[in-house]
C-alpha cells in the first residue's frame, strides 16, 4: 500500500491543523493506521493510531484531548485533527500502517509499521 500524507503547515499556537493520509493500492481494511512525528534531533514519536476496521482509537499522553484520528471510509483516508497546537508540537509528521486489527506493545513502535507516507512538515509559532 502506498500512503500520501499532506496538510502540514505554519500555524500559530492555539491553532488547529488536519493532516490527511490518503491510501492508494490497497484499501486500509486490514490495517491499523498511525501518525507518529519527528522533531530535529529527536526520535520519531508516536502520536495517535485506529484501527481502521472497528475504528477504535489510541493517543499519546502529549495528543489526549487535543489531536483526534478521523477518517473517511469513502476516501480510504485518514486524519490527524490536531486542535490547540503547540510550539512543542513542531515536527515533521508521518503516517504509517501496518497489518493488524489489534492494539498492542506493537503500536507505539515505529519499527512495527510496514508502510510509510512521506513526512508532512507542521510548524507552530510562539
Amino acid at each position: 500500500v502506498q500512503l500520501q500524507a499532506s496538510g502540514g503547515g505554519l500555524v500559530q499556537a492555539g491553532g488547529s491543523l488536519r493532516l490527511s493520509c490518503a491510501a492508494s493500492g490497497r484499501t486500509f481494511s486490514s490495517q491499523t493506521v498511525g501518525w507518529f512525528r519527528q522533531a530535529p534531533g529527536k526520535e520519531r514519536e508516536f502520536v495517535a493510531a485506529i484501527i481502521w476496521s472497528g475504528g477504535s482509537t489510541v493517543y499519546a499522553e502529549s495528543a489526549k484531548g487535543r489531536f483526534s484520528i478521523p477518517r473517511d471510509n469513502a476516501k480510504n483516508t485518514v486524519y490527524l485533527q490536531m486542535n490547540s497546537l503547540k510550539p512543542e508540537d513542531t515536527a515533521v509528521y508521518y503516517c504509517a500502517a501496518m497489518t493488524t486489527t489489534i492494539f498492542s506493545g506493537r503500536t507505539y513502535s515505529s519499527r512495527s509499521y510496514e508502510y510509510w507516507g512521506q513526512g508532512t512538515q507542521v510548524t507552530v509559532s510562539s
